[in-house]
């Protein structure tokens, strides 16, 4: 399981290429939640925007953010089969590829819940969305996650 040591070195190391970016944000200012198992978030806190992170041991499996017209996408679409590009749905095509089998449409949900520990990275909407963009690509560069992009690109 990737430490909550690693994931507030990767909370610091964002402030300072930020900065470089030209926004100031405090480290007071990034929320950093590790649920392992866990379940679905219900919401988006109100004010936030939010990077989350799905993991299986050290590996990153998915890295996505979401603001305040993508709830949906933070809270269920992940853990489903309802939206375009999906965690459950990379894991029906490819369990095996990550060591897992037996994953099926019923139990996927479940199994993410279970096997999967989710770490999510909250930052005041004051900050707007080239922050969150930002913070979403330095994460993904910094875990290197197994399911993101396509794959005729990697």
């Amino acid at each position: 399981m990737i430490s909550a040591k690693t994931y507030d070195r990767i909370a610091g190391d964002f402030i300072k290429t930020a900065s470089l970016a030209g926004i100031t944000i405090r480290r007071s200012d990034i929320d950093v939640q590790i649920l392992s198992p866990h379940k679905p978030p219900a919401s988006l806190p109100k004010g936030k925007l939010a990077v989350y992170v799905f993991t299986l041991g050290e590996r990153c499996l998915k890295v996505g953010k979401a603001g305040s017209k993508s709830v949906a996408r933070y809270c269920s679409q992940h853990y489903g089969m309802n939206a375009p590009s999906t965690l459950a749905k990379s894991l029906l095509k490819r369990q095996s590829f990550i060591g897992a089998r037996g994953i099926t449409e019923k139990n996927v949900k479940e199994w993410i819940c279970k096997n999967t520990q989710r770490v999510n990275f909250l930052i005041p909407s004051k900050y707007g969305v080239f922050a969150l963009s930002l913070l979403e690509a330095f994460i993904q560069c910094r875990l290197q996650p197994e399911f993101e992009g396509f794959s005729s690109q990697r």
